[in-house]
């Protein structure tokens, strides 16, 4: 029970995040405050690094910094206001050469004027023509509606590269956060160190001997033994190392120098920078040898990660667990970012494009930064795995950073390697596409920038008998057909996002075509897979299995005519989690999308053996590869794959996710089952949105904020049968009931409550 595991630094008691404010005054002019300002999306365009540090003071000199390498960057900006309804009706940017020169007004590079428009993303550079490798300075000021001008805001700057391209995504360096120890024991000559969680990092420790020639052993590892010692036979590549440190005489403080591991090190892998150097996952230390009394201040670990915004979002809620599930997956995030691009752990090290579209979408929950899932995305456009459904996520992934940033030029810039990555050569006249018919070709393997022969169909991993797995594995049983089920959910689902990425870049004729292949999919699902007798979806044409897999993906993906999504719930539900963590993304989309949330939260709170809590039981404090080592022998403890409720959490349970490109409009539609209150804060491209739900009959109460700039819908679950009052910020509406919800007419920005009395 969790109770039994109060020792564990994500169990901790929380402070209630957020009590949202629900009196919202009309706003002066000044009440309008431009911040947060962004250039490609980094809101930190002027930091600087040296060697991996946060670097202040002079401006000039050595160091790492997030170059901007595009001849006309975007700018962005966020908005806050306390005005009903609050929008943008102008603005005008200016761009210097020199700080002294923006913060006195003069724009000599650029001065936009005033240009109506409501556009606080994504704005285009129209100026002189930008010098590679030279410092610049912005600063924007803006209009409401009433014509009314706020104040300029702050000075930012930006650094350009050596060299300037039509388009590149621009990114951040490495960041290290010197941490040190939550506990030391001194024990005789054996120093016992907790860093309370484990991290990609680096170790440095002071000592003071009076004899030279000494030496101490160094160990570093993720997993303990029930006596506390460090775990020198983990299993699996659960990390452990060992050192052998020779001493000077007299006090020295000593950077330990890590060996670089040979498979994660390989030639696919993503290297680390000369600047960070290697890096090793650990949580415990001990230092063997050494007589003296250390404290806190004396073992240092330099942890490595993208740069990362602890306080952008929160959770928090009246269920202890879910709270403990939401803080491993926020953290994980953060802690895996170690490489700069989504990497699978640390055993290889390798870019995977499921791995990729969790991550993407968890990043999204917990930090507002979107350069890295961008950066990942198109390095595995290149770069290309093995999987059939991996290749279709490379169009899901290009369809999230459209609707999260509403920046189209990367779509633009790589659309036909993303037409390649729909696979329509490998498409059959029943509408289906198949790996098995003889349609792979090296010039399909070129198109889609994949080094191998062919591709194969995965379903999920590891299959049954890879690794040492017993049973199963975590396919539930799928069958392998010419026409694999799931292989064109994903097909489906990558055609229709393809659709709108078409229509967005004004190419009619590929969005119809589309829109008409992803129809004839459906419509072969439907008559070819549908078994009437199941209730459920067939794993293939020539089977009668049907798996967990097909039917949350058919759920996941919009392929369940609304007649049959009861009877596919029912036997979704009774599958249970018969799937890896890199299923439960698409089981916990199916389970929201059917809208039975006391079984999604059911799931998340699990604390089954194939539950997130089971990872906080076992002792990691980064989600892990796998359910539980039983599960995966080989796995590690270090998996961003594995944290699917950082992005479940806010987009589903919460039900906050955009409904048009770059947030402009967004849906709340909490699910939150039996949870007595909960609250999240979910940070956007247009600013941060935050919710609060609590329900005590014989009333459900919401308050939520809808950023400047714009607005939402608001469907609110029916808890009990006729017909409910509903008032806005003390006011009685007029609401639609619709589908088992209540609908709410679109609400622009402001602060408001809304309570449902039954």
């Amino acid at each position: 029970m969790i109770a039994n595991q109060k020792n564990h630094p994500l169990l901790r008691k929380v402070s209630l995040c957020v009590v949202l404010a629900v009196s919202c005054s009309l706003a002066t002019a000044q009440d309008l405050q431009v911040h947060r300002l962004a250039v490609d999306h980094l809101q930190h365009a002027d930091m600087k690094m040296v060697n991996g540090y946060p670097s202040a003071g002079h401006r000039g000199g050595t160091g790492q910094r997030p170059w901007i390498a595009n001849k006309q960057p975007v700018f962005s900006w966020e908005l806050v206001g306390t005005e009903q309804g609050g929008l943008q009706s102008a603005y005008r940017i200016t761009v210097s050469d020199h700080p002294d020169s923006a913060a006195n007004g003069v724009g000599n590079v650029w001065d936009s004027g005033k240009v109506h428009s409501s556009a606080s993303t994504n704005v285009r550079y129209q100026g002189q023509a930008l010098k590679p490798g030279t410092a610049y300075a912005w600063r924007v000021m803006v209009w409401d509606g009433s014509e009314e001008p706020s104040s300029w805001s702050t000075v930012s700057e930006f650094w350009t590269a050596d060299e300037l391209a039509d388009y590149r995504t621009a990114y951040y360096p490495l960041q290290k956060t010197d941490e040190t120890p939550q506990r030391v024991v001194n024990a005789g000559n054996v120093t016992r160190v907790d860093f309370g969680r484990a991290s990609f990092g680096q170790l440095r420790f002071t000592l003071d001997t009076r004899k030279a020639g000494t030496s101490v052993t160094v160990r570093l590892g993720e997993a303990v033994n029930h006596d506390g010692t460090i775990n020198r036979k983990p299993g699996g590549t659960i990390r452990y190392a060992e050192y052998r440190v020779p001493l000077k005489r007299g006090r020295h403080t000593y950077q330990l120098q890590l060996r670089p591991d040979k498979r994660n090190t390989g030639p696919q892998a993503i290297k680390m920078p000369d600047y960070i150097s290697e890096v090793l996952p650990f949580r415990y230390v001990e230092l063997e040898g050494y007589a003296g009394i250390l404290d806190e201040a004396d073992i240092v670990r330099a942890t490595v990660h993208y740069p990362f915004d602890d306080f952008a979002a929160y959770f928090e809620s009246s269920d202890t667990v879910l709270n403990a599930v939401w803080e491993l997956c926020k953290y994980s995030i953060k802690a895996t970012s170690f490489a700069g691009i989504y990497v699978d752990g640390d055993r290889e090290r390798i870019p995977y494009e499921a791995d990729a579209y969790i991550n993407q979408l968890c990043h999204y929950g917990v930090d507002k930064d979107f350069s890295m899932a961008r950066r990942s995305h198109e390095y595995l456009l290149h770069n290309a795995t093995w999987p059939t459904e991996w290749i279709l996520q490379s169009v899901l992934m290009a369809y999230n950073d459209y609707m999260y940033t509403g920046d189209i030029r990367s779509v633009r810039h790589y659309y036909d390697d993303l037409k390649a990555k729909l696979l329509l050569p490998l498409r059959e006249s029943n509408g289906l596409i198949s790996t098995r018919t003889g349609k792979q070709t090296p010039e399909l393997m070129k198109a889609i920038h994949y080094g191998g022969d062919s591709l194969r169909d995965i379903v999920d991993w590891p299959h049954t008998g890879s690794f040492g797995m017993v049973g199963n594995g975590e396919t539930d049983g799928f069958v392998f057909t010419d026409y694999n089920a799931v292989v064109n959910a994903f097909h489906y689902k990558a055609l229709r996002d393809m659709a709108d990425l078409a229509e967005a870049l004004d190419r009619v004729e590929d969005a119809a075509l589309y829109r008409e292949k992803a129809a004839e999919t459906y419509r072969a699902f439907q008559s070819l897979l549908w078994d009437k007798r199941q209730g459920a979806y067939r794993d293939g044409v020539d089977t009668d299995h049907a798996a967990l897999h097909t039917n949350m993906m058919a759920m996941a993906f919009g392929l369940v005519p609304e007649k049959a999504k009861p009877r596919v719930m029912e036997f979704i539900r009774s599958r249970g989690m018969a799937c890896s963590v890199y299923g439960s993304q698409f089981l916990m989309d199916a389970v929201y999308e059917a809208g039975d949330a006391d079984y999604g939260l059911s799931l998340l709170t699990s604390q089954s053996d194939r539950s997130w809590y089971n990872m906080i039981r076992a002792g990691s404090t980064i989600t892990m590869e796998a359910w539980d080592n039983k599960y995966k022998p080989n796995q590690d403890w270090n998996h961003a794959w594995g944290a699917v409720p950082a992005n479940t959490i806010p987009r589903k349970l919460m039900g906050v996710e955009p409904l048009t490109p770059g947030w402009s409009t967004f849906r709340i539609r909490p699910q939150i089952g039996s949870l007595e209150w909960a609250t999240v804060k979910v940070p956007t491209i247009k600013g941060d949105i935050t919710v609060f739900c609590r329900q005590d009959a014989p009333r459900y109460a919401l308050k939520f904020t809808v950023p400047v700039n714009t607005s939402a819908y608001v469907e609110l679950p029916i808890g009990r049968k006729g017909k409910p009052r509903v008032t806005v910020n003390d006011q009685e509406v007029h609401t639609d009931l619709k589908e088992g919800s209540i609908n709410l007419p679109l609400l622009g920005a402001g602060a408001y409550e809304v309570i449902v009395f039954y």
